[in-house]
């Protein structure tokens, strides 16, 4: 059993949710940032005293700041940073496309993700920590007109280029990138497809490798 901690940005729901409570089970303590924080509330209820809530919106830099600043207080230390917040767009391709949901959706899946990961370094580098970052099979393929498909191939480059970056003082960066898992993201449940619970076992077995084990990406397809 793990003792360390780990702060998880779209926490109240799908993937991040998911990971949590694998997280808490193998005796990590987490920190759950989200917008919801009636959702949060509920999560810390059924994980108990390894948890904490930490509302707020993964654009506001400041605000992710003092989550993890808070989060380190509470448990001592930052162990792992789980950057998975992320959002798509109602309007497909580029002729369809709406210029206002390209800026919330990059807002989120681009800078989001950048100032998680800025927030989270100066507590990562004390502990020789860990990164993961939700990308997408759309950010391993092409996709006719896709601008969310574009928003994880940056997620996918950045990823390896910060892996880069943090091994020079004993880090690790790990993008998981899932095909179709059946989440909120969807209108329509998705029951044959990658479950949030799959994607969250493979983010636990990049943050509980071996020391030897640099788990670079995870790349995880439906089956259906």
């Amino acid at each position: 059993m793990s003792d360390k901690t780990l702060f998880i940005t779209g926490a109240s729901s799908g993937i991040g949710a998911a990971t949590a409570r694998k997280a808490v089970a193998d005796g990590w303590n987490v920190g759950l940032f989200a917008r919801s924080q009636d959702k949060l509330d509920a999560l810390v209820a059924e994980l108990g005293d390894k948890a904490i809530a930490q509302p707020g919106d993964a654009t506001d830099y400041d605000t992710q700041v003092a989550a993890l600043d808070q989060l380190a207080d509470r448990f001592g230390r930052v162990d792992a940073a789980f950057a998975n917040a992320g959002r798509g767009t109602s309007h497909g391709g580029t002729d369809a496309g709406q210029i206002d949901e390209w800026q919330a959706m990059i807002d989120l899946n681009v800078m989001a993700l950048l100032k998680t990961t800025k927030a989270a370094m100066p507590h990562l580098q004390k502990s020789k920590g860990h990164m993961v970052m939700t990308g997408s099979a759309a950010g391993r393929r092409h996709i006719a007109g896709s601008v969310y498909g574009a928003t994880k191939w940056f997620v996918h480059g950045y990823a390896g280029n910060l892996a880069e970056e943090m091994k020079e003082w004993g880090g690790r960066c790990t993008v998981v990138a899932p095909g179709m898992v059946n989440t909120a993201f969807f209108d329509e449940p998705k029951p044959d497809k990658l479950q949030p619970e799959d994607v969250a076992d493979a983010v636990m077995l990049a943050l509980n490798a071996s020391d030897v084990n640099d788990v670079r990406e995870i790349f995880l397809m439906p089956r259906g």
